[in-house]
């Protein structure tokens, strides 16, 4: 009895869980979760972590260094007491100036951080992008999966109807046949419009790292607010914005710092410093003395590299092609930004018009079920032939979500380009 108890319970709490396993997201929910699980992101916010540590690594060489050092000795042999020595050295060092080394490295540093999170932003925008085709495509594709199902459905009731007629003897075996094959064709296209929700279903998961068993509802309506846009004012927002023009700004300076980095090799380096000694003994004309022997040293300290075999040079010649090179990615880019956004610019100006015959069908159709309704309701049509009209009305609606469906991506895939989603 207790067995079955368990098992009942067991059965329960598992069919609970399967429940569970569906959630509901809306688009804003769904980018909320990739920017905060996706591990891409997890691993740039980390690089920013790293950069902001080099930059506090960085400014420790403003402070001064302090050390401190002891000594314990036993002389064994030498003296007829065998006496022990203690000896402490505490040295403090200030550099003074090294060339612009430590400045230059701070600036240097500084860029390093503004890099890293231009690599985010730019990240974040990528991600946004991704999950945001990734979402319409699944909500579109659950729609193209109704829509099959209705297809099939519809397909099924000409062929009952058909099979009727043929059994009067009303219709022909080659009328029955081509209905079935184009009954297998509705079918094979229903479930292979199943398995893209699935596909979609796999990749919005991965984007947003959840579990393999959850299955996502996407909550949301193909709606648009078509806006004038302008290519112009677009590229000069995107020269503002993106990420990658600010990635490769900042690292243009970081290269021009790392120039005057490898020029402070050649210059002098000048540094204070205090030393300060004691001493438990000293031995001289007197003996052994225990008492403690103290004094300090204070000096200003002056190095200059003379000739290092070149090294220096072609360091230097090394950072200045790394600038040169950062200079033409950087031309490169803008290039390829302004390529991106007319690509962008044209494909949305392509979709709203396609959207406007879209629109215009609906109309036609909508208007066209209207008409048969009411013959319907006057007996002048069958109930399979308004069937038919709803479902080219239904046809209709979706080919204009789809128009929407491009739209919507046109207009993100602009954004984006622009810098902004």
């Amino acid at each position: 009895m207790k067995k079955i108890i368990f098992v009942l319970i067991f059965s329960l709490g598992f069919n609970f869980l399967v429940e569970a396993e569906e959630i509901d997201l809306t688009l804003e929910e769904a980018i909320a979760i990739a920017l905060r699980e996706n591990r891409e992101i997890l691993l740039k916010a980390e690089q920013i972590e790293k950069a902001r540590l080099r930059l506090a690594e960085s400014k420790s060489v403003l402070f001064p260094n302090l050390s401190l050092s002891g000594t314990l000795t036993e002389t064994r042999g030498y003296y007829s007491k065998e006496p022990s020595q203690v000896s402490a050295n505490l040295s403090l060092k200030q550099i003074l100036y090294k060339g612009g080394r430590i400045i230059n490295t701070i600036k240097y540093s500084e860029y390093g951080l503004e890099v890293a999170e231009a690599v985010l932003d730019r990240t974040k925008l990528e991600l946004v992008l991704n999950v945001k085709k990734a979402f319409y495509t699944l909500l579109l594709t659950k729609e193209y999966a109704n829509l099959n199902k209705e297809i099939l459905e519809n397909t099924q009731r000409h062929l009952e109807s058909l099979k009727i007629r043929y059994e009067n003897g009303q219709a022909s075996e080659s009328e029955l046949l081509r209905l079935n094959q184009a009954l297998s064709n509705v079918k094979s296209i229903y479930q292979a419009s199943l398995n893209q929700i699935e596909a979609c279903l796999a990749l919005l998961r991965n984007l947003l790292y959840l579990e393999e068993g959850i299955s996502i509802n996407p909550l949301g309506e193909f709606t648009y607010e078509p806006k004038e846009l302008a290519y112009d004012e677009g590229l000069l927002l995107a020269l503002k914005k993106r990420p990658e023009i600010r990635q490769y700004e900042a690292q243009k300076k970081a290269n021009q710092k790392q120039i005057e980095i490898v020029k402070a090799d050649t210059r002098p380096t000048i540094y204070a410093s205090w030393d300060y000694y004691s001493r438990s003994h000293t031995v001289g004309l007197t003996g052994l003395s225990k008492n403690w022997n103290d004094y300090n040293i204070l000096g200003i300290n002056i190095s200059w590299p003379i000739f290092d075999g070149w090294q220096t040079k072609a360091k230097l010649q090394q950072a200045i092609v790394d600038l040169k090179e950062t200079q033409l990615t950087k031309e490169k880019l803008i290039k390829d930004i302004a390529l991106e956004l007319k690509r962008a610019y044209l494909d949305l100006k392509d979709t709203i018009e396609k959207l406007k015959v879209k629109e215009n069908e609906v109309l036609t159709y909508e208007d066209n079920l209207k008409v048969l309704t009411r013959r319907y309701r006057e007996g002048m049509v069958s109930d399979l032939d308004l069937m038919d009209a709803e479902l080219q009305c239904k046809i209709a609606q979706f080919n204009k979500k789809e128009a929407i469906y491009d739209y919507l991506m046109a207009k993100t895939a602009f954004d984006k380009a622009t810098g902004g989603i």
